[in-house]
Order: C-alpha cells, then structure tokens, then sequence
C-alpha cells in the first residue's frame, strides 16, 4: 500500500525549532514536487513549501527565511526543519506529493498524508 507518513510534531515554545519528515512507503517508481501544506483552525490549507525532483525550493512569503524544505530521494523521504518558530505557525501540518505507482505509465498519482499537529506557544 502507497502512502505518506508524516512524523516530527509536537509541542514547541516560540522561537523554537522542529523538523517534519513525511516518508513514502509501498512500491514506487518515482516521485515528483513534493510540498507541504498547513491548516489552522477554521482557516483554509495554505501551502508552505515545494520541492521539486531536482531540489529546487520555493516558500510562502510568511516563512521564507525561517522554514527550509529538502528531500532525501534515496530514502523517498520529505523534510521541513522549522525555526524561530511564531504562534501563528501553529496547524495541521501535510505533506504532498505526486508518486509514480505504475511502472508501465509515466503519469504520477497526487497523495496526501495524514498530517502532524504542530502547536507554538507564546
């Protein structure tokens, strides 16, 4: 079964930092962008971060210079280490991802998972 794991939320003073990992599993023959997304509360999900293939990066206005997105294509794994963390960071954290499930086709199948908690406190 294909699937992304997220990992590496929690509980996390102001200013403070953490790392999300979200690992793919199952048998897969490639995998395209990779992102991040977060909802908070009564709010829409929004993205944060993008990484293609080759590793370049792109983020939201609001956490350039403080989130930083990579990837492990060897271990099929996705990261975002995030510092000085604000109160408004505070969501449901997701990552995202286009997987190639199919060896006789080139097309990639979007995936979510199942999200991370991560909360800062003032």
């Amino acid at each position: 079964q294909v699937q992304l794991v997220e990992s590496g939320g929690g509980l996390v003073q102001s200013g403070g930092s953490l790392r999300l990992s979200c690992a793919a599993s199952g048998i897969i023959f490639g995998i395209d962008t990779m992102a991040w997304y977060r909802q908070a509360p009564r709010k829409q999900r929004e993205l944060v971060a993008t990484i293609t293939s080759g590793g370049a990066t792109n983020y939201a206005d609001s956490v350039k210079g403080r989130f930083t997105i990579s990837r492990d294509n060897a271990k099929n794994t996705l990261y975002l280490q995030m510092n000085s963390l604000k109160p408004e960071d505070t969501a449901v954290y997701y990552c995202n991802g286009g997987l190639r499930i199919n060896p006789l086709s080139l097309s990639y199948v979007d995936y979510w998972g199942q999200g991370t908690q991560v909360t800062v406190s003032s």
